[in-house]
């Protein structure tokens, strides 16, 4: 399938909106403060913020470049607000008002007039009528002043590149000890108006069509944006159905100051305010536009704001703690204050999505036992080995050969956890009832099935979420998909499948993701990989997700219409019936631009990084039965429209030109440990100047491969486009080699096959041009 991963709008549709549009503005907070914005309608906002410290300051933004959408949706950048004015009502409570003295201030970050970097702070209080906590405010760009009080120091408004609104608690002194208890606030912005000069800005328009795939998104990631314009995207780029919305680890639950540290987990609401608001909203929106949310819930929590007694914990009794900065821990699933703790949030999901007269959707995800990368699991936190028979086996590394005790332990832990999730599932059951609930489970092969620890599948893939378990089961798999481990991969479909039971057409497959933008040619695989994906018809494929989409610009372009009549096939794996004599022509071309300078030097540029083919194979036609097959080859070929295989005479092995095939002939690569498929190809040269031919259309009879020199026998595959595929992966550093006869992938040149039967009586051999056919690079 295509796709584009898209850095600018070249021409696409575009739109405008006004500066300031109420669905553009984000919001940032320390933690453990929480804060959220919505669009309350084209012309409003609201903000809900959850106060936890005196120093908590929280910020309203517009930023003059839009680094957060889409590139095919962005607005346009433009920082010069001069003679640009901004109007609107504010109302707000629960915060520092207008009129006090660290109320909401205008913070504004750009340059003077001389370039310099600068910063102004603009109170708010100056420009409005009204009330500390109900004025209207106009904002004048050009006429702005910095400083507490008139007249102050004129901001410089041609070169802006964001402001943000301060807001802050009651009793806020920049400090920070904790409030003496969770203070709530919010804005409401109305009446937005923007006039005079610059007052719209430009913005992408594209409506990619229905692709058929769905999206998965995060409140820890994009809850600072408004859910109408992460809708906005979704759509637009051409996603349906399933809506996947994580509820995170860091950011949706109340906190409670003991001791100086903020833990979850301690009132009877686990939802703070802004989250629920943000996920009504959510909610509601995208039922309007069409979407089927899904709340998925792990048993993943900052770590910060975990409960000690919570914690898995290894057999030495270290926390299980996870690579992300700040780190986050896993939930035990046998303490049963946690797992209570978690049905509550679940069950606080369920009843946002009844609310919003969607359909309850539920995903448990990724539960597991963390194991560390040196084979540590994390079994023995006190409920866990209270719960596992009170003294259980240490483990100290999966990665070492198990005994019977040790996977008799395996087994009781994912009994364990497979049982915990039946409870989750049961709550968000008992909260929605007596709506119907889809419960589903998301599985990631790379860890629960790790190849360097083969048992693990006991704990973290447990016999109890066979089907019927969940009504579907989702798998990602996206590290060994964008390392290249294929045959890791296929094996983890067929083990899961045989393991769980269930069918593919209960199964979601989870696709992406590129964590750092300098890794977005991963995209190429992830795109191959829902390809894949579509071969083995799953109910639905899912893109993870809309923040690295909208940063690496990720496009995905809509399927062919399968309704209309089948494409001509493209290539017949078929050889040419008639031998090729010497007399057959045979020219390798490529194509190469000269400039010749006025001084008469040459600039050559190689347009092609490989040689094609070109053949005439009429003078191998000796009689007239063989005219016969030719016409009769030619035409079921269509003439051009349909290659085939055809073995040139003088060139056809990997030893030499025509030599006997060896295990050590060509160089295909080194293995890593994790790649499986490795092409097959003919080196012309030698060093990094030697030129690469792909070979893709080997004689598979004659194919020799050999690892370190050691001939493989009965351990690999021939892939399509002369892929070799091993069923375990090459080790680090071992050198991949092969030997082969092949053939040339190739079509007729021409529309029509001109033979004159007098002429080739006489002895004139006829012309057949052929010319050679690329299929991979």
């Amino acid at each position: 399938m295509a796709f584009w991963l898209a850095e600018k709008r070249q021409g696409q549709a575009s739109d405008w909106i006004t500066r300031f549009d109420p669905r553009f503005w984000t919001v940032n907070f320390p933690r453990p403060m929480v804060a959220t914005v919505i669009s309350t309608g084209p012309d409003a906002l609201r903000v809900d913020a959850s106060f936890l410290r005196k120093g908590d300051l929280g910020g309203l933004i517009w930023t003059s470049e839009d680094t957060l959408d889409h590139a095919l949706l962005a607005y346009k950048t433009d920082r010069n607000y001069a003679r640009t004015a901004l109007s609107f009502r504010w109302q707000s409570g629960g915060i520092l008002p207008l009129d006090a003295i660290y109320g909401p201030t205008l913070t504004i970050e750009g340059r003077d007039e001389n370039g310099g970097a600068r910063t102004w702070y603009v109170r708010l209080w100056n420009y409005a009528e009204g009330i500390g906590e109900d004025a209207r405010i106009t904002l004048r760009f050009s006429d702005l002043q910095a400083g507490f009080s008139l007249p102050g120091e004129p901001i410089w408004p041609g070169d802006i590149d964001r402001m943000f609104i301060s807001f802050a608690p009651p009793g806020y002194d920049g400090s920070a000890d904790p409030l003496p208890a969770e203070t709530e606030g919010w804005i409401e912005m109305s009446e937005i108006a923007t006039d005079g000069a610059r007052a719209m800005l430009e913005i992408g328009d594209v409506m990619v069509p229905p692709h058929g795939l769905a999206l998965a998104t995060g409140f820890d990631d994009q809850g600072v944006q408004t859910p109408a314009r992460l809708l906005r995207n979704a759509r637009q780029l051409g996603y349906r159905g399933s809506l996947v919305l994580y509820v995170g680890m860091s950011h949706y639950f109340r906190l409670v100051v003991q001791s100086g540290v903020y833990l979850a987990g301690q009132t009877a609401d686990p939802l703070n305010t802004p989250t629920r608001v943000w996920h009504q909203a959510i909610f509601a929106e995208a039922v309007a536009m069409g979407f089927s949310p899904m709340a998925s819930l792990s048993y993943e929590l900052l770590d910060q704001h975990c409960p000690e007694d919570w914690k898995q914990r290894d057999y030495l009794g270290a926390p299980a703690l996870t690579g992300w900065s700040p780190p986050s821990t896993l939930l035990s699933p046998a303490n049963a204050e946690a797992m209570n703790w978690l049905q509550s949030v679940a069950s606080a999901f369920t009843d946002l999505m009844t609310e919003a007269a969607a359909p309850v959707r539920f995903q448990v995800g990724e539960p597991w036992w963390w194991t560390f990368s040196d084979g540590r699991i994390c079994l023995y936190d006190a409920a866990s080995s209270a719960a596992l028979g009170g003294a259980p086996p240490a483990i100290p590394d999966m990665r070492a050969p198990l005994n019977t005790a040790q996977t008799d332990l395996l087994d009781a832990a994912g009994a364990l956890l497979a049982q915990s999730t039946a409870d989750l599932v049961s709550a968000v059951r008992t909260a929605a009832d007596p709506a119907p609930v889809e419960a589903l489970a998301l599985v990631f092969t790379p860890t629960l099935l790790a190849a360097d620890m083969p048992e693990l599948k006991r704990a973290n893939l447990p016999v109890g979420w066979a089907s019927p378990a969940f009504d579907r089961l989702q798998v990602e798999d996206y590290d060994w998909l964008t390392a290249g481990a294929d045959g890791l991969r296929r094996k983890a479909y067929a083990e899961v499948n045989q393991r769980l039971g269930y069918p593919p057409a209960q199964q979601d497959y989870l696709a992406g993701f590129v964590l750092n933008s300098t890794d977005s040619d991963h995209w190429l695989r992830i795109d191959a990989g829902i390809d894949e994906a579509l071969a083995r018809i799953p109910h639905e494929i899912v893109v993870w997700a809309l923040p690295q989409i909208a940063r690496d610009g990720y496009v995905r372009l809509p399927s062919p219409d399968m309704t209309g009549p089948p494409d001509m096939q493209a290539f017949d794996d078929v050889s040419y019936p008639l031998a090729l004599g010497r007399d057959a022509t045979v020219v390798p071309e490529f194509s190469t631009s000269v400039a010749v300078t006025a001084s008469g030097f040459e600039r050559r540029n190689s347009q092609w990084s490989n040689a094609r083919l070109r053949f005439d194979v009429g003078p191998g036609v000796r009689s007239e039965a063989e005219l016969g097959t030719l016409i009769t080859f030619y035409r079921a070929r269509r003439g051009p429209a349909r290659g085939f295989r055809l073995r040139d005479p003088s060139e056809h092995s990997s030893n030499g030109m025509t030599g006997e095939p060896t295990a050590l002939d060509q160089t295909l690569g080194t293995g890593d440990g994790m790649t499986t498929e490795f092409a097959l190809i003919k080196a012309y040269g030698d060093g990094e100047d030697a030129q690469i031919r792909r070979i893709t259309r080997p004689d598979f009879a004659t194919i020799v491969v050999s690892i370190d020199g050691v001939v493989q026998v009965g351990n690999w595959s021939l892939g399509e486009a002369g892929v070799i595929a091993f069923d375990d992966p090459p080790a680090d550093g071992a050198v991949v080699r092969a030997g082969f006869l092949f053939d040339v992938p190739v079509r007729f040149a021409e529309d029509q096959l001109e033979i004159s039967g007098a002429a080739f009586a006489a002895g004139e051999a006829p012309s057949v041009p052929v010319v050679e056919v690329r299929e991979a690079a």
